[in-house]
């Protein structure tokens, strides 16, 4: 008796182990997941801002043509539409989640209600890819576009102060670059950082007028640009593959879309903002789907002037847009108007990811799963500033450090396992609480959300080794700190 009861200790232990790791946290109504600390001034219009100002920066100035001339061809407009139908899927997902879970975690508090702890730590530990290095990779490109108009005023700065220290070999490998750092990169990050720390209400309206000034240019560059399409630049359509994967050809139009997926990564920020919504509820699906929309229409007119203005293969630039108007000088008169948007545009890109990321980590905070000085809200801005400190600090070296190339193939990794693994949760959620009323509801999720997961985990094969290998160390240095303190902490088991 005694020696078959010792027989079932470790059995047991592993039991006990594994409903630990998967333990699901209980859905919260708003009301008791802090909102009090947090203060509830966005409508759905401002969360459309917040959405596109997310969205709409450098993967419409800068990867539409860098795709186009190393991954896709012209076809980088079915590049862009593969993204869009998985982002599709996953923003409906998304609506879902937040009008019946409405708190800023996003993606990982959706995880953590319904597929367990260990889950939802990976997912927010990856989510800091999407939204830190988002900040760094856009603010890269914002650097190369001021730099670029500060030449055109006669201002040449340092080479040596420009560009990352690092660049991305042929293999994938980084080699030194000679330079020292991208110091552009780094200002901008810090100083909208400091916006953020302000206040939500601050970097809404500032918000809302960048996103009204770069959809203008957008506009206006495409209905100028139009004139000066050549539909022979489209041919061939889809560039017969090199023999390389990914490079032309259908694997390279996959591949394309992996890299250019976290262009669309805008409505899970406007997620993260749930307990600063008046009414989450019903503004939070409409602030994720109208984003959606309206960001996919730009992108996909963007691309097509852009690739019939100029051949594909002339894109391959750190200012595509500006290379397409060069090509045509009856154009000079727009091409300071459209640096100047998309320096705007890219702006907002960054300030909207940092807005987004404090407040993953506030959740994370909450759980027991970091430092409690996590969650500290400022008394007075009534934002998280302690990791809005953290995020700024952090995506301000990476952007100093590191070169556009490596750093979006890292985000387009983290957002599609995050969006594939919320897609899956909403079927889960159908599952565990079928009758909780839902002011949102996915149509045909029986038939949508799995695909949705497999369209996303699909994008992921087609990105390169070297993203995989990264995400490998980043996931494995995320276990190290979960083991160390988060399974110790977590507020879930205490």
């Amino acid at each position: 008796m005694n020696d078959a009861t010792e027989s079932d200790r470790p059995g047991a232990a592993r039991q006990t182990l594994l409903r630990k790791l998967f333990a699901i946290h209980p859905v919260l109504a708003p009301e008791n997941a802090g909102a009090e600390r947090l203060k509830q001034t966005l409508s759905v219009w401002a969360l459309m801002a917040i959405g596109i100002g997310a969205t709409i920066g450098t993967g419409i100035f800068v990867l539409t043509g860098t795709v186009a001339a190393n991954e896709s061809g012209p076809a980088i407009t079915i590049s862009l539409g593969i993204a869009a139908f998985g982002s599709g899927l996953a923003a409906l997902c998304y609506a879902e989640f937040a009008a019946f879970l409405p708190v800023p975690g996003s993606a990982y508090s959706y995880t953590y209600a319904t597929l367990g702890e260990v889950m939802a730590w990976f997912i927010g530990w990856n989510l800091l890819l999407e939204y830190g290095i988002s900040a760094s990779a856009v603010a890269v490109s914002w650097s190369a576009y001021v730099v670029n108009l500060l030449a055109n005023w006669g201002i040449h700065l340092p080479s040596t102060w420009i560009h990352a220290p690092f660049h991305e070999n042929a293999a994938g490998h980084l080699v030194a670059s000679g330079a020292i750092m991208n110091v552009p990169a780094a200002l901008i990050v810090l100083a909208l950082s400091t916006l953020c720390y302000v206040g939500i209400q601050e970097t809404a309206r500032v918000t809302n007028v960048m996103v009204v000034v770069k959809v203008a240019v957008i506009v206006v560059f495409i209905v100028a640009g139009l004139k000066y399409v050549s539909p022979a630049n489209w041919h061939p359509y889809i560039p017969p593959n090199t023999g390389t994967p990914g490079h032309f050809g259908w694997s390279g139009v996959l591949r394309g879309a992996g890299i250019i997926f976290f262009s669309y990564v805008g409505f899970d920020t406007a997620s993260t903002t749930a307990l600063e919504v008046r009414n989450p509820q019903r503004d939070l699906p409409l602030g994720i789907i109208g984003t959606l929309v309206v960001s996919t229409v730009l992108y996909v007119a963007m691309a097509a002037v852009i690739t019939g203005m100029v051949p594909y293969f002339k894109l391959n630039v750190d200012a595509p847009v500006a290379a397409a108007l060069d090509a045509h000088p009856a154009l000079s008169w727009l091409r300071a108007f459209v640096i100047m948007g998309a320096i705007i545009g890219m702006t907002s890109v960054i300030l909207t990811s940092i807005l987004g990321q404090p407040r993953i980590l506030l959740s994370m905070a909450d759980d027991g799963l970091l430092p409690p000085i996590m969650s500290r809200c400022h008394p007075r801005f009534k934002t998280p500033h302690v990791a809005t400190a953290i995020t700024g600090i952090g995506a301000a070296l990476i952007a100093a450090l590191f070169p556009l190339g490596v750093l979006a193939d890292l985000i387009s990794i983290g957002i599609l396992l995050a969006f594939a693994v919320v897609c899956i949760g909403v079927l889960v959620m159908r599952h565990t609480r079928p009758d909780t009323p839902r002011p949102f509801r996915v149509p045909w999720a029986w038939v949508l959300c799995p695909l949705g997961a497999v369209v996303c985990l699909t994008m992921t094969k087609f990105l390169s080794n070297a993203t995989w290998i990264r995400l490998v160390v980043w996931t494995a240095l995320g276990a190290v700190i979960y083991v160390a303190y988060g399974y110790k902490h977590s507020k879930q088991r205490t």
